[in-house]
């Protein structure tokens, strides 16, 4: 038997579910999810699970359960497989853009409390994609966390540390090395039962070494990073919901060699708090922070207080983000398009007889 609230279960479930237990239906969670097969932790144990036919066919993608997500399943004595019926409201979740050209959401996590960010300090140690992952854990409603592994690896740690205070706005950050356990219980201070974090980063940035520190055991695969270029390969292959032993429930993800922004409302204010407290003082309210008067960022840059580079990550980011919400307007508009064509066609035709 398993204690659901170990899981994260509290009465905001408790409430989110009401509406399915006139249905005889019970609460689980996704703790691994790999295409349409997963697994799922209920009050009873570990249970295999598949999608309901009518959320398959009936729901967008990023609808489609993922780990960390609270569904409810139905279970028949003959079939060895529980049933998704439902996928409750989501409290929170990490999403990028999907690769390619798509403008669609892939969503990492759901339901969780903090967002562990892991830069490698080696030579993949980049502040402006450190930006990027913030952006986007901020917009998901996390608690960001910035964590720079391989601390005793790095010549140049006050230095990174240095440009990493510069790029993460208001979130901690930890200094932590997977080999030698720095840190290790400074990261263990965001941990308590019924908590849900998620690693995410590059590949090789060490996050499933740091998974195995917390939980004692080697239960993720790691693997080592090329020396030629400081390149790690993915060790992690899905994403799974893992419960450690003193309490408190990790995901790790796959490594991402590119991340691309979603949707963000106000993520990217909360990762540039800087350039959004002057903004406020722009004397035009729609201040593009390019050439009009008294321009509160222009006049930073000018006297030094916000460095160059710091706010053209914010031009670029802000860029992406505005190119994005075109795309899905045009996306939105074909569809509408469609559909119209679609439904006048059919009343052209006139009912069957």
């Amino acid at each position: 038997m398993v204690d659901l609230y170990d899981l994260g279960w509290n009465p905001h479930w408790d409430s989110a579910f009401a509406p399915f237990l006139a249905e005889k239906l019970f609460p689980g969670r996704v703790a691994l999810e790999d295409k349409n097969a997963y697994i799922v932790v209920a009050a009873t144990g570990e249970t295999q699970a598949r999608v309901a036919g009518r959320l398959l066919h009936g729901t967008s993608p990023d609808r489609f359960p993922k780990v960390g997500d609270w569904v409810a399943l139905s279970h028949k004595p003959t079939d060895s497989r529980a049933v998704i019926q439902a996928v409750l409201p989501r409290r929170t979740s990490f999403a990028r853009k999907i690769p390619g050209r798509e403008a669609a959401p892939q969503i990492l996590a759901t339901n969780i409390d903090v967002a562990f960010i892991v830069q490698a300090l080696d030579e993949t140690f980049n502040p402006r994609r450190l930006e990027r992952f913030l952006v986007m854990a901020h917009e998901g409603g996390a608690q960001a966390v910035v964590v720079l592994n391989k601390a005793d690896l790095c010549d140049e740690r006050e230095q990174r540390l240095a440009e990493t205070r510069a790029a993460a706005g208001s979130a901690p950050i930890l200094l932590v090395s997977g080999r030698t356990r720095l840190g290790i219980g400074e990261l263990r201070r965001y941990l308590a039962p019924g908590r849900s974090c998620v690693f995410v980063g590059t590949s090789g940035a060490g996050k499933s070494t740091l998974i195995n520190r917390l939980h004692g055991q080697a239960i993720q695969p790691t693997l080592e990073v090329r020396e030629q270029d400081g390149k790690g390969r993915h060790s992690t292959t899905w994403r799974e919901l893992i419960l450690l032993p003193g309490g408190g429930l990790v995901i790790d993800t796959p490594g991402m060699r590119e991340f691309h922004l979603w949707v963000a409302e106000g993520g990217l204010d909360e990762a540039f708090p800087d350039v959004a407290a002057l903004a406020v003082q722009c004397h035009f309210r729609a201040c593009s922070h390019t050439g009009e008067k008294r321009c509160a960022v222009q006049a930073a840059l000018a006297d030094g207080s916000l460095p160059a580079q710091r706010f053209a990550s914010f031009q670029k980011l802000r860029q992406e983000l505005d190119n994005l919400a075109k795309e899905r307007r045009e996306h939105t508009y074909q569809m509408r398009r469609r559909h119209a064509g679609a439904l006048r066609r059919l009343i052209a035709e006139g009912p069957d007889e």
